[in-house]
C-alpha cells in the first residue's frame, strides 16, 4: 500500500478539518444553541454558564497535557486519538438530559479540544517551516471559520429540540474525525526525528513574556461575545428580531475571511504591528455592545471579535516562534494553556455577575478591560528579526 504523501494543501486541510470537529463543531456550537436550550428549559442562563465554565476548564487541562505530548509519540497517538474521543463526546451529548452528566461530557470535551487545538496547528507549523513554507500556516484556520458558519446552519435546521439539537452537529463531526485521525498520523510520522529534540533555550524567556502576558488577557477579552453574544442579543433585542439568530452568522461569516485576511495582513506589515492592530479593533468590538447597546452594537461586536480573535491566536503562534524558534511545538502548547486559563474566567465571572442582579451587557465590561491590558503588553513585544 503507497504511503500518504502529504502536500502543503493536504496538511493545512487535515488540520482545518480538525479544527473544525473539535473547535467549532464540538465547542462553538454550544454558543448558537444556548439561547435555543435557555427555551426549550434544558437548563438555565447560571447552569448554561456552568456548562461553558466546565468546558473551558477541560481546554485548560487539554492545552496543559499538550505539553508533554508535543513530540513525534505524542503527534502520531495521542493527537488522532484525542480528535476521535471529541467527536465521540459530541454524540454522547445527544442522549443525555441531566445538566451534571452534560457538564461531565463539556469537561471532556474540552480536555480532548485542548489537545488538538493545540497540537494540530503547531504539528502543521512545524512541518511548513521544514520547507520554508511558514507563511502558510495562518490558513489552517479556515477550519475554523467554515465550521462556525456550518454550526450556525445545522442549528437553525435540525427539527429537534433539546439534546437531541445536538444530532446534526454530532453527525458531522464524526465522519470528518475519521477521515483526518489516519492523515495527521502520516503528517507526524513525516516529521523527522530531530524535530523531537528540537527545543533549545528557555521555554520563558524575556523575549517572549510580554507577548505572553498580552495572550492572557486576549483569552478572557474574545471568550465573553463568543460565548455570550446570541444570549446578549436575546437581551438587548426584540422577539423575533433577525440578529438573535443572525449574529452567530455574522461572527461565523466575518471569522471565515479572517483567517486569510491576518495571515497576509501579518506578511505585509509585520506579525507584531498587525496583533496592535488586532487588539485595537477586538477592544471596540467588545465595548459596542456596551456603548450601542442594540441592533448596531450587537451587529458591530459580531463582526469585529468574529473578524479578530483567530488572528490573535494565528498572530500570537508566529511571533512566539520567531521569537524563541527552538521551541515551536512546547510554546505553542503554553500558550494555549494561559489563553484557556484566561477563558476559564469569563463564565465563571458571568455567573456570579448576573447572580448578583448585573445584566449580561455590562459583563462585558470585563473583557474590554482585558484587552486593554492585552493592548498594553502587545505594545511592549519587541519586534522580531524575521518572523517568517
Amino acid at each position: 500500500m503507497p504511503r500518504f504523501a502529504p502536500t502543503p494543501f493536504t496538511a493545512l486541510l487535515t488540520a482545518a478539518l480538525a479544527l473544525m470537529v473539535v473547535h467549532a463543531l464540538g465547542r462553538f456550537a454550544f454558543t448558537p444553541l444556548l439561547p435555543l436550550l435557555l427555551d426549550d428549559g434544558l437548563f438555565d442562563l447560571a447552569q448554561g454558564a456552568q456548562l461553558a465554565t466546565w468546558n473551558y476548564l477541560g481546554y485548560l487541562l487539554g492545552a496543559l497535557l499538550a505539553l508533554p505530548m508535543a513530540n513525534r509519540r505524542g503527534l502520531r497517538q495521542g493527537l488522532p486519538l484525542a480528535l476521535l474521543v471529541n467527536a465521540g463526546v459530541t454524540l454522547a451529548q445527544v442522549f443525555t438530559q441531566d445538566v451534571e452528566l452534560l457538564g461531565a461530557l463539556r469537561l471532556a470535551n474540552g480536555i480532548s479540544n485542548g489537545v488538538v487545538f493545540v497540537l494540530a496547528p503547531a504539528l502543521v507549523l512545524e512541518w511548513l517551516a521544514l520547507r520554508q513554507a511558514t507563511a502558510l500556516s495562518g490558513l489552517v484556520y479556515l477550519g475554523l471559520g467554515a465550521g462556525m458558519l456550518l454550526c450556525g446552519l445545522l442549528v437553525t435546521i435540525t427539527p429537534w429540540q433539546g439534546s437531541l439539537r445536538w444530532l446534526p452537529v454530532a453527525l458531522c463531526a464524526l465522519p470528518l474525525a475519521l477521515f483526518c485521525a489516519p492523515m495527521l498520523h502520516h503528517l507526524a510520522c513525516d516529521l523527522p526525528e530531530r524535530a523531537e529534540n528540537a527545543s533549545s533555550g528557555p521555554l520563558l524567556s524575556r523575549a517572549n513574556r510580554a507577548l505572553l502576558l498580552a495572550y492572557i488577557g486576549a483569552g478572557l477579552g474574545y471568550i465573553l461575545p463568543l460565548t455570550f453574544l446570541p444570549a446578549l442579543a436575546r437581551e438587548q433585542l426584540p422577539a423575533g428580531h433577525p440578529l438573535l439568530v443572525g449574529s452567530w452568522w455574522w461572527t461565523a461569516i466575518a471569522c471565515l475571511v479572517s483567517a486569510s485576511l491576518w495571515n497576509h495582513v501579518g506578511v505585509w506589515l509585520g506579525d507584531r504591528r498587525a496583533l496592535l492592530i488586532n487588539y485595537l479593533l477586538q477592544l471596540l468590538g467588545v465595548l459596542m455592545p456596551i456603548l450601542l447597546p442594540g441592533t448596531i452594537g450587537v451587529m458591530v461586536c459580531a463582526v469585529l471579535v468574529g473578524g479578530t480573535f483567530l488572528g490573535t491566536v494565528l498572530l500570537t503562534q508566529r511571533l512566539a516562534r520567531a521569537l524563541n524558534p527552538g521551541q515551536g511545538l512546547r510554546l505553542a502548547a503554553l500558550l494555549i494553556s494561559l489563553y484557556g486559563g484566561s477563558q476559564l474566567l469569563g463564565p465563571w465571572l458571568v455567573e456570579h455577575w448576573t447572580a448578583a442582579g448585573h445584566s449580561l451587557t455590562s459583563s462585558f465590561s470585563m473583557g474590554a478591560a482585558a484587552l486593554l491590558w492585552a493592548l498594553f503588553w502587545a505594545w511592549r513585544v519587541a519586534e522580531p528579526q524575521s518572523d517568517r
